[in-house]
């Protein structure tokens, strides 16, 4: 392949922009050579610059369930843009937009949209804390909650994948109000609440943990969650910005079983567009302004162009549910075969998946945590990556990131993927 028209703008970028990107995962540190600059996106596939064609597996790293240019979310987006693009008032697509998302998720008594992911689980941090009127936060260690100050402890996601323990510019002061736990580990949590119980004011987790890679919950570990946050009078929240009508219409608190106090949302809701939510109990999100003393505020949360894209996305779900047995099937198969590859061509390979989000870790070990998922082979990831990319299939450029599949991979792009795996690791 081509890349000289992407390696020229690369050269360029990075006399404009901190590394060249405007996010650092994009930069392809961990993967070794210069990054993609995409052209257009169709359906599964997206095109770069030099006119090269990829099978998409990133997926603007979730929210295209339904794949690029869904035509159900450019008409939104055509109809939107006859209205007006932001009013800073509000509209009543908002009102359809949250009705809709209260009803699929059901913990969800009151809600907040909001622009990004970070500004989500900032808010929904803060509205704790006010409700408690306590201080400490529990998260876990390899879970990436966005770049918020007391949140980047032991952070995954671009955190992971570049090899910063913790962020710059964070005050000691804030590190000191996150309680950073093993993901998965009962006895852990079981002390952390023994020790601060009554000074926790809130335990958030990503339900699937997507940024150090895809790895589900142990059996029984969001029960216990639950069961010491209500016996403690804490806080459970859960960052479904990735999980958030990706594993089910509901999240994955539907398919676990387990109501949090607050949600946090985003990816998925948008349709590709950029907006996040955060909601709960009615008693909790009450406090937030102009009902209550907590403050959080937004110009442009709620614009009609997310909204637009965001109700397409969730028409298009509940009017075809049959989408998420598709996924199922289809991601199911697409793991099955790298597996069966990996085995003949002698490579040690774990693979983890929830619904369509899954990772391939270059390691013999199960991965259920941070340390287990940074022993994996990170070299040997960035040189499969690399062949992949080579034979047209877009990969994560980073080991510590999960996959994503989308409605519009066919059957035949799934045969087409595992095709490439199994030239790709023939190589070595």
């Amino acid at each position: 392949m081509n890349f000289s028209r992407s390696r020229a703008l690369f050269e360029k970028a990075q006399q404009l922009m901190p590394g060249g990107v405007n996010s650092p995962v994009r930069a392809f540190r961990s993967v070794g050579g210069d990054p993609l600059f995409i052209a257009r996106g169709e359906g599964a596939k997206i095109f770069d610059a030099d006119g090269n064609q990829y099978l998409d597996y990133v997926g603007s790293w979730g929210p295209l369930l339904l794949g690029h240019r869904h035509p159900a979310v450019i008409e939104a987006l055509r109809r939107a843009l006859e209205i007006g693009t932001s009013f800073g008032a509000p509209t009543e697509l908002e009102v359809e937009f949250t009705e809709r998302i209260r009803r699929a998720v059901p913990s969800i008594e009151l809600l907040r949209l909001v622009n990004s992911g970070t500004e989500a689980t900032m808010s929904a941090i803060r509205v704790a804390r006010g409700f408690t009127g306590r201080e400490l936060v529990v998260k876990f260690e390899g879970c990436y909650h966005g770049h918020v100050d007391s949140l980047l402890v032991k952070a995954g996601s671009g955190v992971a994948t570049l090899g910063i323990p913790d962020s710059v510019g964070v005050p000691a002061a804030f590190s000191a109000t996150t309680v950073a736990l093993p993901f998965n580990s009962a006895e852990a949590v079981e002390e952390a609440f023994r020790r601060h119980g009554e000074r926790i004011a809130a335990v958030i987790v990503e339900p699937v943990v997507g940024n150090m890679g895809c790895v589900p919950p142990a059996p029984g570990f969001l029960e216990l969650l639950r069961r010491l946050t209500d016996k403690h009078g804490t806080v459970l929240i859960f960052d479904e910005v990735m999980t958030g009508f990706r594993l089910a219409l509901g999240g994955a608190q539907h398919s676990f079983g387990i109501r949090p106090d607050l949600t946090t949302l985003g990816k998925v809701i948008g349709g590709g567009l950029p907006i996040a939510a955060y909601g709960g109990r009615a008693g909790i999100m009450s406090r937030v302004a102009p009902l209550g003393p907590v403050y959080q505020a937004g110009t442009l949360s709620g614009n009609p162009l997310a909204v637009s894209g965001g109700l397409a996305m969730l028409r298009t779900l509940e009017e075809h549910p049959e989408i998420y047995g598709q996924l199922e099937q289809r991601a199911g198969r697409l793991c099955d075969g790298v597996a069966a590859a990996a085995r003949a061509a002698g490579r040690a390979l774990t693979i983890n998946r929830a619904g369509s989000m899954f990772t391939f870790f270059f390691t013999p070990d199960p991965v259920t945590d941070y340390e287990t998922a940074k022993r994996s082979d990170t070299a040997a990831y960035a040189r499969f990556f690399r062949g992949l990319l080579e034979r047209g299939v877009y990969l994560p450029p980073s080991q510590f990131e999960a996959a994503f599949l989308s409605a519009a991979h066919s059957d035949e792009d799934i045969s087409n993927t595992i095709e490439a795996v199994k030239g790709t690791l023939a190589e070595g």
